[in-house]
C-alpha cells in the first residue's frame, strides 16, 4: 500500500510539472460534454504507457458525481504478471462550462490536466489526452472497440499532436 501511495504522489508532481509546460499549439477538445452520459464505468481499449499503468491489463475509470461540482473517479487495474488487482481512487472537476477539460487529481493538492478530444454522440467511446501530449487514453463503453472506429480515430491523432504508435493496446479479457 505504501509503494501505492508513492506512486499516487509521483503521479501527481508528473501532472503537475507537465501541465506548467507546453511546447505544443493549442489542444482542440470537443465542444460540449454532458456529464450525466458520461458518468460510468469506461474501458482502456489503448494509452500512452506510464508508471502508474506500466503492466496493467483489464483497465477500467468509473466516473461518478460526488457533488454537483466533484466527480469521483476510479481506476482499476490487474497486474499482467501477478493477477493483483489495482485501485486509485481521485477527483475530477470541469474547468469551464463545456465539461470537456477537467482537472484530475488522486492526490491533492495536486491536479492535471484531463481533457475530452474525441467524443462519440452516443458516448460509447471517447479519446482523452493533455495539451502537453504526454497523455493519452482511447475509452470505451464495452472491452472492445470497432475496428472502423479504431481506424478513424488513429487517422484523426496526428492532427491533434499525438503520435499513434506510441499507443499500447489493453489487454481486456
Amino acid at each position: 500500500m505504501l509503494k501505492f501511495f508513492k506512486l499516487l504522489i509521483i503521479t501527481s508532481f508528473v501532472f503537475l510539472f507537465t501541465a506548467c509546460s507546453s511546447k505544443n499549439p493549442p489542444l482542440q477538445t470537443v465542444e460540449k460534454v454532458e456529464l450525466n452520459k458520461y458518468l460510468g464505468t469506461w474501458y482502456e481499449i489503448a494509452r500512452y504507457e506510464h508508471f502508474f499503468e506500466r503492466d496493467c491489463k483489464n483497465v477500467t475509470a468509473n466516473y461518478s458525481m460526488m457533488n454537483e461540482e466533484t466527480i469521483k473517479v476510479i481506476n482499476r487495474c490487474t497486474k499482467i504478471q501477478t493477477n493483483d488487482k489495482k485501485e486509485a481512487i481521485g477527483r475530477a472537476y470541469a474547468i469551464d462550462e463545456s465539461n470537456s477539460k477537467l482537472k484530475v487529481s488522486f492526490f491533492r493538492p495536486f491536479y492535471g490536466d484531463y481533457w475530452v478530444l474525441m467524443l462519440d454522440e452516443n458516448y460509447e467511446y471517447a479519446v482523452v489526452g493533455t495539451p502537453s501530449r504526454e497523455y493519452l487514453w482511447i475509452l470505451a463503453r464495452t472491452s472492445k472497440l470497432d475496428e472502423k472506429i479504431k481506424k478513424d480515430i488513429l487517422k484523426k491523432l496526428p492532427s491533434l499532436g499525438f503520435d499513434s504508435s506510441k499507443l499500447i493496446w489493453t489487454i481486456q479479457e
